[in-house]
């Protein structure tokens, strides 16, 4: 009798016989969360299946060096997708890779292995790492500057209403392909977007988000326009974020759920919040990575700047959303902190890694903080022991070099790029001349 690897390479054959599949696409991530592709014919996905197909290493981010640069492309089977936007003529699939040495050992450097890595060490203690993130971006006429399709805000509708259109075409697709959508809408910002993705675990939403932002671009360019996941593309109005809503369930049942405590939350959820308190300097680097990502996180746009907890309270790094009665699965808690444009598997990774650290160590929750934390002095927020994320990427990066927890969660070879890629990224960005210095120092100076 075959067991389950087998049958799913074979239905992976059958299928791509009967819809005629012209191509599949190999798809895997890099460290800095970008998308790469190896296209290979039909013929070839029968070995590629049984064992994997080789490429060059050296050539992705973060990778391998030139001497160690064979790498292997394993499909895994549960992934396949038709694509529903190839040319009915000549029909596309895909199917998301791991990454392999030559050996076939798992490649360290594969951000889909760090996730799965890290999801192991949770399963320990019998936890299904569960999350749900709100997408936000924006749609713009190109890819050169920032001019907007809609004069919209939040949950707008005003027919006839392009950016909408395209919004409702993409959530389409991607329930076509298989990946559940629980909402969208127009947010706060003009030609600003956001597509909820519904709750699932976090291996499998890492997936779904790759998917999701190439379909979000794809849908915006057959259109003829731009559909981006800059943080901040923007000044003077909201950027987007990727608020991440997560839960630990054992044994099907939410762990984090307590109806004894005024907040709903169990004591193991109270200890995940303040782990996840306590790191989320240090791992601000990887849910927010790019040097735009601390131009959004600013006081005055629902964007977290201070490292506080409440359940209404939108200036908080950490939200509980209110409890419904008969939705005891539904107990969780929103982090805010990271953005659409980081890569999702470490970012999964360095957030379950700190809630647990919480939970081992049996970490305290101090209490929440329901007023406006932006609105306090330097001197309350101190008083009450309010700290702060760091302002800009190079103290994100020299806070996560420093860390112990971040360097075991993401592996020695993944850290070690990620550190080096983002200091490359920081020296670049503070040797550059922006047109905001000429204008305000070159008629004064």
């Amino acid at each position: 009798m075959p067991d389950k690897a087998q049958s799913a390479r074979e239905n992976v054959l059958r299928l791509v016989k009967e819809h005629n599949i012209k191509q599949i696409s190999l798809w895997f991530t890099d460290i800095v969360g970008f998308l790469k592709s190896i296209d290979i014919a039909p013929r070839e996905l029968e070995g590629a299946l049984r064992d994997g197909f080789g490429f060059d290493g050296s050539s992705v981010e973060g990778f391998a060096r030139i001497d160690e640069s064979d790498m292997i492309a394993m499909p895994d089977p549960t992934t396949f997708q038709i694509l529903p936007w190839s040319p009915p003529a000549t029909p596309v699939a895909r199917l998301i890779c791991d990454i392999r040495k030559p050996g076939g050992e798992p490649f360290e450097g594969d951000p889909r292995y760090v996730l799965k890595r890290n999801l192991q060490n949770a399963a320990k203690y019998g936890y299904t790492f569960n999350v749900g993130p709100e997408l936000e971006y924006f749609y713009f006429k190109n890819n050169v500057d920032t001019e907007t399709i809609d004069e919209g805000g939040y949950f707008d509708l005003t027919p006839p209403d392009i950016a909408s259109d395209l919004r409702l075409e993409t959530i389409l697709i991607l329930e076509q392909m298989g990946i559940k959508v629980q909402s969208g809408h127009h947010e706060v910002a003009i030609s600003q977007h956001e597509i909820d993705l519904q709750y699932t675990d976090a291996l499998t939403m890492a997936d779904n988000i790759m998917t999701a932002r190439l379909v979000i671009k794809e849908i915006a360019q057959r259109h003829g326009l731009y559909a981006t996941f800059m943080p901040k593309p923007i000044f003077g109005i909201a950027g987007s974020g990727m608020h991440t809503h997560q839960s630990l369930f054992k044994n099907g049942r939410n762990v984090f759920f307590d109806k004894s405590d005024p907040y709903y939350l169990s004591k193991i959820a109270r200890q995940y919040t303040a782990g996840l308190l306590k790191h989320a300097p240090e791992i601000c680097s990887v849910v927010s990575q790019w040097v735009n990502s601390y131009k959004r996180l600013v006081p005055g746009y629902e964007a977290p700047v201070y490292i506080s907890w409440a359940r209404r309270n939108r200036s908080d790094m950490i939200r509980i959303p209110m409890y419904q009665p008969g939705r005891e699965n539904a107990t969780r808690i929103e982090f805010r902190v990271p953005d659409p444009a980081c890569n999702p598997y470490l970012a999964f990774s360095v957030i379950l890694a700190a809630g647990l650290d919480g939970i081992e160590k049996k970490s305290a929750l101090v209490d929440p903080t329901e007023e406006n934390v932006y609105e306090m002095s330097p001197e309350e927020r101190q008083k009450r022991g309010i700290g702060s994320l760091p302002g800009n990427l190079f103290e994100a990066v020299s806070l996560t070099e420093k860390s112990a927890l971040v360097r075991t969660a993401l592996g020695e070879h993944v850290f070690r790029s990620f550190v080096q890629n983002k200091k490359i990224e920081w020296d670049h960005y503070r040797t550059q001349v922006s047109a905001y210095e000429v204008k305000r120092y070159l008629p004064i100076l």
